[in-house]
């Protein structure tokens, strides 16, 4: 039913693998960033800042050729290798507390089209062009689409045969996570994981709602070439998935004051002062706030109006209820007075910032469920921006599919 296929990916040799992987850029500080370049010749991080020295940034279709130019020098320098064999990828995260494991190869763009591969976020086209550009320019993509699948007991076993052998590369992060990667070019074992997934009905975006469509229109514009056909999936079952929130961060700008929030929002919800001990929320329709360094249990009264899954959500619900009528706060998205941080940030850190007076009040939201993001997904609706951080976060540069 769903398509995924493998491919001759590019990636670095043996030797150099741990210091070619990086995660993405954008989660570095300038310094830190800098520091990384000016220390380690064979970052993907020098690909993907190919103008770093440069005294004026290079952007848009201009820094897209330089990134070209780099990857290029790259191959040319052998740091990295086109494999020779059509091969699957099997990708292994693994910490403390929790293990990643998955299958990198190409799902088609003909299934993502005709929602086999099925969406939850909607997307911003001036990003989907921008990103288009980025494929169409350097002709390739580095940073694989996370999907998942119901669990597959005939994918689990094809897996398992293969991390069960000595993987290619092996190696552990500063963050303490330890990464393993196997390569599956073998014809018959290549067949087996391509007939597994053919009768998988649907497949879900976890993380990648932007990088899929832009792989969408790359192919509109290049239908003659046959690798706009696929793009780079990175697919774990859903059982797997480390699902978090995201809480909101606020900065008031009216003359409200913490009584009157307070107030208003009575209107809204049942509100129960908690004290100055962290609250996190664990009832149905409740979210947490922090304000004037108290801390609030919020739940929402019942509502008719909320007559869809998506309405029902506590990104949906703080939204609609308080964000937009009481803090005057209506695009999520382009509003500079309020911030999204991702529920790997403790409530203390969070309570700190509030206390600091960088931000008002912090509210804090429960992780959405897998059986939540599938049905809105099944029903073609789409989230609130924000909704969810989804783990594993993958390294870039550890493998490449060519656009062209």
């Amino acid at each position: 039913m769903t398509s995924f296929i493998p491919f001759k990916g590019v990636r670095p040799t043996r030797d150099k693998a741990n210091l070619v992987a990086t995660r993405s850029y954008l989660s570095y500080t300038k310094q830190i960033l800098n520091e990384k370049l000016d220390n380690n010749p064979f970052t993907f991080l020098h690909i993907l800042n190919p103008d770093y020295k440069s005294k004026k940034p290079i952007a848009g279709k201009n820094k897209f050729s330089l990134v070209k130019a780099k990857f290029k020098y790259f191959l040319k320098e052998k740091i990295f290798n086109e494999d020779k064999k059509e091969s699957f990828y099997i990708y292994q995260q693994e910490d403390a507390l929790k293990k990643f494991t998955g299958i990198i190869g190409a799902s088609s763009i003909k299934d993502y089209n005709e929602n086999k591969i099925k969406k939850h976020e909607e997307t911003i086209l001036e990003r989907q062009s921008m990103f288009k550009d980025y494929l169409s320019i350097t002709g390739f993509n580095a940073d694989p689409v996370l999907l998942t699948y119901k669990k597959d007991k005939s994918i689990d076993l094809l897996i398992k045969k293969t991390i069960e052998k000595r993987s290619e590369y092996e190696f552990t992060t500063t963050d303490k996570i330890k990464h393993k990667f196997w390569v599956v070019d073998a014809i018959d074992e290549v067949f087996q994981i391509q007939e597994s997934f053919e009768k998988i009905k649907n497949l879900y975006i976890a993380d990648g709602h932007h990088r899929s469509a832009s792989s969408s229109l790359f192919q509109k514009e290049n239908k003659e070439n046959k690798a706009s056909n696929y793009f780079m999936t990175y697919l774990v079952d859903e059982d797997q998935l480390n699902i978090l929130n995201f809480n909101r961060l606020i900065k008031i700008t009216n003359s409200l004051s913490a009584d009157k929030i307070v107030d208003l929002i009575s209107t809204k919800c049942i509100v129960n002062k908690k004290g100055k001990k962290e609250h996190y929320p664990s009832k149905k329709d409740e979210i947490s706030m922090y304000l004037n360094k108290n801390w609030y249990s919020l739940i929402f009264k019942k509502n008719k109006s909320r007559n869809n899954i998506v309405k029902s959500l506590d990104p949906s619900l703080l939204s609609e209820e308080i964000l937009c009528p009481i803090l005057k706060i209506e695009d999520e998205r382009k509003n500079k007075n309020i911030s999204f941080i991702d529920g790997k940030t403790s409530l203390i850190d969070l309570k700190k910032l509030v206390d600091t007076n960088e931000y008002n009040i912090a509210f804090i939201l429960k992780p959405i469920t897998i059986n939540q993001i599938k049905e809105v997904a099944d029903q073609g609706l789409s989230m609130p921006p924000k909704s969810t951080y989804i783990e594993p976060k993958l390294r870039s540069g550890l493998i490449i599919y060519k656009t062209k």
